[in-house]
């Protein structure tokens, strides 16, 4: 069993997420099924103390690592696998990635079935989702492979690559709402006798239902909004299900997303495992009295004048709360871009 990463949702699963995965992990081993793998966006943590939940699992024999072992790689006679580790950030991908191939060259050999492992969007225009950052330059993987096993992108894809294969399985469950209507599974991939793959993908079922409900809300009060949200939760109401009502639309002149009574929708389902309203509102516009009495203000100091007038543009872009973590970002910013320190400047951007 091949995972291109992204085992767990977080660097630190809860300790019942980590006990089913354990059990099953065990399940596997215990039926002579070695699992091979890479860390992901998802499981590794941007910090030396906290690292990646697969290190403790390799220890315990219940993994491979792939990347924590000599040559980055395991092989038996009927092939070989060799598993690159996650970078995160662009940046580090295209300064670590090369270093790390030259530590652990890859030995991939010709009488055997080549397996590349690696979790990361390749900077390929037909595979990569609008919204997501490539991490990587096709270029930057080795040669040699007849098939490159990749994660990070949600939705399967599979075409020829490096005189090889090039296959993203998707994602095995939903991680949030946009996920709802992608078809979740895996590929089984039988190899013949002179090394030609054969992918059969396993669908699979998601056990959470997930119901969207998209709606465009322009020119209703905030009242109005949660009124006409409320009822539609209702109506959809489902045991077990994830309810997400998608608000869109522009709110009429003076009103304010802040007046959205989320605790209200929140409540609204009886049966529903969780509502999550998910906030795409545009306020009017910011007006001009609001900008003046944030600069003019005699009892903030600059950095609060500067939030709150970064908050009020973002507001209109993003969830409150997503345009806060923004706003403060773009405060932050301000000390090294006057004093021109780019290195931070970087960091600073690719951590948030």
């Amino acid at each position: 069993m091949i995972i291109a990463g992204d085992i767990f949702h977080h660097a630190r699963p809860s300790n019942i997420t980590l006990e089913k995965a354990i059990t099953n992990f065990r399940r596997l081993r215990d039926a002579g099924i070695p699992i091979l793998a890479v860390d992901g966006s998802h499981d590794s943590a941007p910090n030396m103390i906290t690292g990646t939940i697969l290190d403790p699992l390799d220890s315990a024999g219940l993994i491979h690592y792939l990347p924590r072992h000599e040559g980055a790689s395991w092989r038996n006679k009927s092939c070989y696998v060799y598993g690159i580790p996650n970078f995160r950030t662009p940046r580090k991908t295209e300064e670590e990635l090369p270093i790390f191939l030259e530590q652990n060259k890859s030995k991939p050999d010709s009488s055997v079935f080549n397996i590349l492992v690696f979790h990361m969007a390749l900077d390929i225009p037909a595979l990569k989702p609008p919204q997501m950052e490539a991490e990587a330059r096709p270029e930057l993987l080795p040669e040699g492979f007849n098939y490159y096993a990749g994660g990070h992108i949600h939705k399967p894809h599979k075409f020829p690559f490096k005189k090889g294969l090039l296959v993203y399985s998707g994602c095995t469950e939903s991680a949030n709402y946009e996920d709802a209507e992608t078809e979740k599974g895996f590929y089984l991939v039988e190899v013949n006798a002179k090394g030609v793959p054969k992918l059969h993908h396993i669908k699979l079922e998601t056990p959470r239902r997930f119901i969207v409900l998209d709606r465009d809300y322009s020119g209703l009060t905030p009242t109005k909004i949660t009124e006409a949200v409320v009822q539609l939760v209702k109506e959809a109401d489902e045991t077990g299900a994830v309810i997400v009502p998608l608000v869109r639309g522009t709110l009429p002149a003076q009103a304010g997303r802040g007046e959205i009574d989320f605790a209200k929708i929140r409540s609204a389902a009886d049966k529903a495992l969780l509502v999550h309203p998910v906030l795409r509102l545009r306020e009017t516009e910011v007006p001009e009295e609001v900008i003046r009495s944030i600069f003019e203000g005699k009892s903030k100091d600059l950095k609060t004048k500067a939030f709150q007038y970064f908050l009020e543009i973002f507001s209109d872009q993003y969830p409150r709360e997503h345009a806060e973590k923004i706003a403060r970002l773009a405060v932050n910013l301000l000390g090294p871009l006057v004093e021109k320190q780019e290195k931070k400047l970087k960091e600073m951007l690719e951590e948030f």
